[in-house]
């Protein structure tokens, strides 16, 4: 079975700091990337950051891409975003999610198959 699970969510100041991690089971970790992707309230989910595993491809999203860093621990299947500077903007649910995106949709929600259940980021002012 296809497991995705977030952690790291919380409440932070404005300016505060915050690392995400999404521990993947049940499918070959190598072959895939992982991206996350976050829904604020109102708002459709949108595409933070991708890595794609095999090779260490990383892609950003560009309102967050001088904040966020995303990286991967192959051997215990997971996947990190630190995420610093924090806005008000930033708060959400954050979901990590496995696929095989083209090189021109690695930001794309259409692009991954299988999704974590999401872990809430709320950053105050």
């Amino acid at each position: 079975e296809v497991q995705l699970v977030e952690s790291g969510g919380g409440l932070v100041q404005a300016g505060g700091s915050l690392r995400l991690s999404c521990v993947a089971s049940g499918f070959t970790f190598d072959d895939y990337a992982i991206g996350w992707f976050r829904q604020a309230p109102g708002k459709e989910r949108e595409g933070v950051s991708c890595i794609a595993i095999s090779d260490g491809s990383k892609y950003y999203a560009d309102s967050v891409k001088d904040r966020v860093s995303i990286s991967s621990n192959n051997a215990e299947n997971t996947v990190y975003l630190q995420m610093n500077s924090l806005k008000p903007e930033d708060t959400g649910v954050y979901y990590c999610a496995a696929g095989s995106p083209s090189v021109t949709a690695v930001l794309a929600e259409s692009e991954y198959d299988a999704w974590g259940q999401g872990t809430q980021v709320t950053v105050s002012s």
